[in-house]
């Protein structure tokens, strides 16, 4: 078992970590306190918006996936995903990190910090 912070601190943690590099993190949707999941919405500017969370793995951790992208032809589809995943399940964070480049919080490889 992997041991992790507890969801709040994570939380604070990315919103800090994003506002010092000059970007713009707010919580859309606030789940349980320690043990809640944690779905992270990279974006610039408000578009091209991704949806990240973190994916059972083979060798049994868990890690980054993507699993959404906003589609600048409907927009509206990218926000219903956010709000049916938030209702899907009571423990999530739904997390928005607005700066250039947002992956780098979250530690996706290839990314530059």
């Amino acid at each position: 078992m992997e041991d992790r912070l507890p969801a709040h601190m994570e939380v604070t943690g990315l919103l800090r970590a994003v506002e010092t590099a000059g970007g713009f993190g707010m919580v859309i949707a606030k789940g349980e306190r320690d043990a809640g999941t944690l779905l992270v919405v990279c974006c610039e500017n408000g578009t091209a918006c991704r949806a990240y969370e973190r994916m059972p793995r083979a060798d049994g951790t868990r890690g980054w996936a993507l699993s959404k992208a906003q589609d600048p032809e409907n927009p509206s589809e990218f926000a219903d995903y956010l709000q049916r995943r938030a209702c899907q399940d009571r423990d999530l964070w739904v997390v928005e990190l607005d700066v250039a480049n947002g992956e780098r919080f979250i530690g996706l490889p290839g990314t530059i910090d």
